[in-house]
């Protein structure tokens, strides 16, 4: 696994991103405050088959940040520019929280870029109260006020098997540019309604998977999101919350080989809430 940096021209911003691996090219995103080290569980499984790309997003990680205040749109149409620097031409895109929202977004406006989508741990349709709770405390990130690791209780079971994984998302959170911290969960914030309306817009097979004890991207809303995509398809993983990547990472890796090998790649439509 290397790490590698490309100028994107259009945007004229650094990227950095992990690449491991030979095969159909698959793209990671991680969520806000995280950088692509969040995919190593990923790596080790998936770099066997795939050629895997995991980005670091604008202001996280070794990726420039944006110089105004972005939306979602910004960040997607980021993610394409560095798709587009690729050799390949179409990918496998994979996102977590808010590289869920820009996946999907991908699948939606730059369609010939996108293979298959999987929307893990994504937010749709927010209800006004949990919007309310999201908008408060985009707020506070933006005046400084906030503190950057509080949702690790929200992220992980309080087990002693999850303490490791917790420190050391802890400590990503705690070394990422506040400036694109606060920027991104503006965008992210905002991000549940940008594409809501449009996901039967999407053309490519769609695996969207969350935990069943995430509270804020809810087993509810990826039923919703499965069942808006013509190619869609749910799986809830037992007793998992947010960071269901890092946690349950081999029962999360299982899915991503099913979905994207090519016995797979002519789903039907359906919900398999994965019990």
């Amino acid at each position: 696994m290397m790490r590698k940096t490309q100028r994107l021209s259009e945007f004229n911003l650094q990227a950095s991103y992990l690449e491991a691996g030979q095969g159909e090219p698959l793209l990671l995103i991680h969520g806000v405050g995280m950088n692509a080290d969040a995919w190593e569980p990923q790596f080790s499984a998936l770099q066997a088959q795939f050629h895997v790309i995991a980005v670091d997003m604008p202001g996280h990680g070794g990726s420039d940040g944006f110089t105004h205040a972005p939306t979602l749109q910004d960040y997607v149409a980021w993610m394409a520019a560095f798709l587009r620097t690729r050799p390949q031409q179409r990918f496998a895109v994979a996102g977590h929280s808010m590289g869920a929202l820009i996946a999907a977004g991908l699948a939606i406006d730059h369609p010939e870029l996108v293979s298959h989508a999987v929307v893990m741990s994504g937010v749709y349709q927010r209800s006004e109260q949990a919007r309310a709770a999201v908008l408060q405390r985009a707020g506070e990130l933006a005046r400084g006020d906030a503190q950057l690791d509080s949702p690790l209780a929200r992220w992980f079971s309080d087990t002693q098997e999850q303490a490791a994984l917790r420190r050391r998302v802890s400590g990503w959170l705690n070394q990422v540019s506040r400036d694109g911290y606060a920027k991104a969960y503006q965008a992210f914030a905002a991000g549940d309604a940008v594409y809501a309306g449009r996901w039967g817009e999407i053309r490519c097979p769609v695996l969207v998977l969350t935990g069943e004890l995430d509270a804020n991207s809810s087993p509810a809303m990826a039923r919703q999101m499965a069942l808006a995509a013509p190619q869609g398809q749910a799986v809830i993983v037992n007793n998992a919350k947010h960071m269901v990547n890092l946690t349950d990472a081999a029962r999360v890796n299982e899915e991503l080989l099913a979905f994207l090998t090519p016995t797979h790649r002519h789903a039907t439509a359906g919900v398999n809430d994965g019990h």
